[in-house]
């Protein structure tokens, strides 16, 4: 079993037309993992990472929720989450929410607070990967199930979900459509799609 999930992330490793650094395209998102608890030194060296990220005026308006498997808190994110994502991400041995502060101390509306998590949980995937530890981010979360069971406080809005552990598992722990995606070609749209020098271009 653990030739077929080697196999697995070699097969996973990104075909980039450009080189670039080796966690990049070594990062994917699995639906399998080790059962193993993530020790707690991995997990301080990750959010450690994401403490680092860039924020607009250092705000850091990123927050955190995460469960280890077989508590009352692992159960309460796993029901927030959507159907399809239900179907496998109590493969994972913990769970974690994600949200940000709204406004800043002043009360003004920080416009950039989704941009500052977005790059704190880069900060985090890289260095995840690193430690060999896979995250799955989730959108499929009902935030506002979220909110109520976790008495989140006003001004703080939950974003994601995601599904932590180190990279493992057993294939046949998925559905069959599933088993299909985990070891499907990675497909990205081209730089030249999104990426306009001078003008923009449809």
């Amino acid at each position: 079993m653990d030739n077929e999930v080697e196999q697995i992330r070699m097969e996973n490793i990104a075909d980039t037309n450009s080189e670039i650094f080796a966690l990049l395209k070594q990062r994917y998102s699995p639906r399998i993992f080790n059962k193993k608890p993530i020790n707690d030194s991995d997990l301080e060296q990750i959010f450690e990472a994401g403490r680092w990220a860039a924020s607009s005026n250092n705000l850091q308006p990123w927050r955190f929720v995460y469960a280890e498997k077989g508590t009352e808190a692992y159960q309460l994110i796993y029901d927030c989450l959507s159907d399809f994502n239900k179907t496998w991400a109590n493969n994972a041995p913990l769970l974690m929410l994600t949200a940000y502060q709204e406004n800043t101390k002043e009360g003004k509306e920080n416009f950039h607070a989704l941009h500052d998590l977005g790059l704190c949980l880069g900060n985090i995937t890289v260095q995840a990967q690193y430690l060999g530890v896979g995250l799955h981010h989730m959108a499929g979360v009902d935030w506002k199930k979220a909110q109520r069971l976790f008495n989140v406080p006003k001004g703080f809005h939950v974003t994601t979900a995601i599904a932590m552990g180190y990279y493992g598992g057993d294939l046949d722990e998925l559905p069959k459509d599933l088993q299909d995606q985990e070891i499907s070609p990675r497909k990205r749209n081209p730089v030249e799609t999104f990426v306009f020098k001078e003008s923009w271009v449809d």
